[in-house]
């Protein structure tokens, strides 16, 4: 989960620092480095602190599948929204 947040805050981030415009570019530059933050701590503190894990089939892997998953999800409401809207 926090993988998975990481990766969502980054990304988020990226996206509003760079698209944004005045206060938008500020709060995408904090986005992003709670992401980096979380990722960090997910990876170097967390995990070490409580069990060790094998970090690809235990985190890379349900990331990918959960972003992947989030990805067609909003395809298929983007094309249900698009339908909805050419129809009207």
């Amino acid at each position: 989960m926090l993988g998975l947040m990481a990766v969502a805050l980054f990304v988020l981030g990226v996206l509003t620092a760079y698209f944004g415009s005045g206060k938008s570019r500020t709060v995408g530059a904090i986005l992003l480095v709670l992401g980096i933050i979380v990722a960090v701590l997910d990876i170097f503190v967390i995990d070490h602190m409580y069990f060790k894990l094998d970090f690809i089939n235990e985190i890379v892997y349900p990331a990918v599948f959960y972003i992947v998953a989030a990805a067609v999800g909003a395809v298929i409401g983007l094309l249900i929204f698009l339908g909805a809207i050419m129809k009207t």
